[in-house]
């Protein structure tokens, strides 16, 4: 008797790892499938040739991705670094940590990168106050390295606290490939003392495209001020015994080198170093429609090399004219949109639609008609299997994933698809005590 119950939890124990190393296999194939269709293609056109790195154009408030070329390769961005600097200095502006006519007194080593003529600057004297705003403003517009320095000192109280603080930042915005060691761009060996501890000189910021433009796009949502700065053509620097003409290097803005009138750019920032080329993020408003684009590494042969730009007007150029910007208007609905199931109420399901406007680029040639939602409802609004009852009419309990099989969607934080608020169409009352109890009987046989 004794063999054959030793020999019973033998056998369960046998079929038990067995099951086990099934399911696991089963579970790790799932999960790299799921992986790999989350990454962006190494392009989503093939049409469009740009001679840059990579790239990346997408709509500034839902994040859609209407072009990339290898988007998620991190690569050298030199001074579109500035840009998380800004970032950080805004949010300290908010925060009332920093005030914009507050005085700074330069660090020795911000002081001392400002004055190399090599790079672009604003000199810096040395025990001599500038106020916020124009370090902001020198920061942004002349791409100033040392006065970018001087307002990461203000933030953070040092260059590596102030890194250590832009790095939590980047995490916060779901950017966890990047590499940043300074606050404007130049390598780490290149702002002397202010270099970060630990890390080796040739050391240097490096983002994907994705990434800039998910900065960018935050930039943008949360402090729209930006771009008042971003937009200004010329203005002078004062350094206390002269003045210096900081001419804005993103030559697309109007009045500039590169501008184009179909193309009202009024943003963002260049970045350019041997290892990087010719970068630029930059933003358009056409229409009511802003965009964000993103080019790296493009040529830069000598400081006149327009390059970068051209590339970015021919990828504006391409979303303006081959996609349309469709407003899906609150209470659309879509074909084949499931009903989410109901708890105890007098119907067991209800019907969804749009619970407020939104908008999709969709290719020439795709309808709105074409869009098909998939409902999820809410789990917090659920008992049991479904949503609670009662419902009301137009409430809002769960979202739409809204696509289609004409045209591949993809989003900056990874969706697939158009993620919108569902709204019920019609309300729903909740069963009377004996339909309630009918129903949890007949559910027993």
């Amino acid at each position: 008797m004794e063999f054959f119950k030793s020999l019973k939890k033998q056998v369960i124990a046998f079929i038990a790892a067995i099951a086990v190393f099934l399911i696991a296999g089963f579970c790790g194939v799932g999960q790299q499938s799921v992986s790999a269709s989350s990454s962006l293609p190494t392009t989503t056109d093939s049409s469009l040739s740009l001679d840059v790195k990579a790239a990346i154009a997408v709509d500034a408030n839902t994040g859609q991705i209407l072009y990339a070329k290898n988007a998620e390769q991190t690569l050298p961005v030199a001074s579109m670094s500035k840009l998380l600097t800004a970032y950080m200095v805004l949010k300290a502006v908010k925060s009332g940590k920093l005030k914009w006519n507050q005085k700074i007194t330069p660090s020795s080593a911000a002081q001392k990168v400002s004055q190399d003529t090599s790079l672009s600057n604003v000199p810096l004297k040395e025990g001599t106050s500038y106020t916020v705003r124009s370090l902001y403003q020198a920061t942004l517009i002349y791409s100033a390295n040392g006065a970018a320095m001087a307002l990461a000192d203000a933030v953070g109280g040092s260059q590596k606290n102030f890194v250590d603080m832009a790095r939590k930042e980047l995490k916060k915005m779901g950017i966890t490939d990047a590499e940043f060691y300074t606050a404007n761009g130049l390598s780490n060996g290149e702002v002397g003392d202010g270099k970060y501890p630990g890390a080796s000189d040739d050391a240097e910021n490096k983002f994907s495209a994705k990434d800039m433009a998910i900065l960018s796009q935050k930039l943008i949502q949360d402090y729209p001020e930006v771009l008042k700065t971003t937009k200004i053509t010329r203005l002078e620097f004062d350094n206390g015994t002269d003045k210096t003409q900081m001419e804005n290097w993103n030559w697309m803005l109007p009045g500039l080198a590169k501008a184009y009138t179909e193309l009202p750019v009024d943003g963002l920032k260049t970045g350019t170093s041997d290892s990087a080329g010719a970068c630029f993020a930059a933003t358009v408003n056409k229409d009511g429609h802003r965009l964000i684009t993103i080019v790296l590494g493009a040529k830069h042969e000598s400081q006149e090399d327009v390059s970068r730009f051209e590339e970015t007007q021919k990828l504006m150029s391409y979303c303006y004219n081959n996609y349309t910007y469709t407003t899906l208007a609150k209470g659309t609905t879509f074909k084949n949109t499931n009903a989410l199931p109901v708890h105890n109420g007098k119907d067991y399901t209800v019907s969804v639609s749009l619970a407020k406007k939104t908008n999709v680029w969709l290719k020439n040639g795709v309808s709105k008609s074409q869009l098909t939602a998939k409902a999820v409802g809410n789990k917090k609004l659920y008992k049991k299997a479904g949503l609670e009852a009662p419902l009301k009419k137009g409430q809002t309990v769960g979202t739409l994933q809204i696509s289609t099989s004409a045209q591949k969607l993809y989003y900056l934080n990874g969706d697939t698809y158009l993620k919108a608020d569902a709204q019920t169409t019609k309300a729903v009352e909740k069963a009377n005590i004996f339909v309630i109890g009918w129903r949890t009987l007949t559910s027993l046989f």
